[in-house]
């Protein structure tokens, strides 16, 4: 089972035409645009998104992307995207489920792993900065 983090926020999303293939099912492609969407939700209610993170100095490259189809989403389906923070002081890890907005039914369960990288140096951090910690303890409950 999966870890449900300690800090998580629910984006929805309608799937739109240009996201899906002659099948009307979403390309598999797309569901990776989805976790972006939830994953800058959460670093946004955290208060330290993408622009804070290149002010203080780091980009956060995706090192590693797990996806796991349950079911394939249709044409103007309203998903629910959910992201977890479950890592956050070596390595920012979130798991994710996409899931039907009205049954819940899972459709799409993934996990994405950065790590922050010193803009200057080009030289991967082998714990994550003071920073973007300090961030995440304010953010908790």
């Amino acid at each position: 089972m999966r870890s449900k983090g300690l800090l998580h926020t629910d984006t929805e999303i309608v799937v739109p035409f240009f996201d899906v293939d002659s099948m009307h099912v979403v390309w598999h492609g797309h569901y990776v645009k989805y976790l972006e969407v939830a994953r800058c939700a959460l670093l946004d209610q955290i208060g330290h998104n993408y622009t804070a993170m290149n002010e203080s100095g780091y980009a956060w490259p995706v090192i590693d992307l797990q996806l796991r189809y349950v079911r394939g989403a249709v044409f103007g389906q309203k998903l629910n995207v959910r992201a977890n923070l479950v890592e956050w002081e070596n390595r920012l890890k979130i798991n994710y489920l996409i899931s039907d907005l009205q049954t819940g039914e899972r459709l799409t369960r993934a996990m994405t792993v950065q790590v922050a990288v010193d803009l200057a140096s080009r030289e991967m951090q082998l714990a994550s900065p003071k920073v973007f910690t300090d961030a995440v303890e304010r953010a908790l409950p």
